[in-house]
């Protein structure tokens, strides 16, 4: 019996294996381009066009910073590609998830060890920087759920805690073209690379 497909052809000419991502064949412009064009919240946000997971990994690398303002730029460039993986398996939400069960976790730590050592990052973030940017794709998470998701701010604390106001001040989301955003991801990426 034949064995099913599992390997993506990149815009780049890359054919990214599922079952066994290289580095080699990752390259940030696939990646940005992917994130800009997948939709977080299954697509349910108020506005004109998706909000992408590529905006939401620029917002939580900057919440990451604002938390962390002496930190290394490569745990910058880690909380920028923390949903990296997205930009083949996209974004599923937490209840999908479970009901995927632990392959969809399996998969997803295979290509961000991938992801990772194409740029310089460890195969395995260490666990306080994850812990660290968890802590900012929360703080992200509330402020999407309550600006553009229709969440109610007591809805928000609830599902995601409640952040500091001093972490918020001054996000404000806007929706824009993915081709606005994916030059962005792809231009900041460039930026954090060239100071780790």
């Amino acid at each position: 019996m034949k064995q099913p497909r599992a390997w993506q052809r990149m815009l780049s000419g890359r054919r990214l294996d599922l079952l066994d991502p290289t580095p080699v064949d990752i390259e940030i412009e696939d990646i940005a381009h992917g994130l800009a064009f997948v939709a977080r919240w299954n697509g349910q946000t108020r506005g004109d066009f998706a909000y992408s997971v590529a905006e939401h990994s620029l917002l939580v690398e900057q919440i990451h910073a604002r938390i962390y303002p002496a930190g290394a730029a490569k745990w910058r460039l880690a909380a920028l590609l923390h949903d990296a993986p997205e930009y083949v398996i996209g974004d599923m939400i937490s209840p999908v998830k479970s009901a995927v069960g632990p392959g969809y976790g399996a998969l997803d730590d295979r290509l961000a060890a991938a992801i990772h050592i194409r740029f310089g990052l460890p195969a395995q973030i260490p666990p306080k920087i994850k812990k660290d940017i968890k802590k900012a794709d929360k703080v992200s998470a509330w402020l999407e759920a309550t600006q553009i998701a229709g969440f109610t701010k007591a809805e928000a604390d609830r599902f995601f805690g409640v952040p500091n106001h001093s972490l918020i001040n001054g996000f404000s989301i806007k929706l824009r073209p993915p081709v606005e955003v994916r030059a962005e991801f792809t231009a900041r990426h460039h930026h954090l690379l060239s100071h780790c």
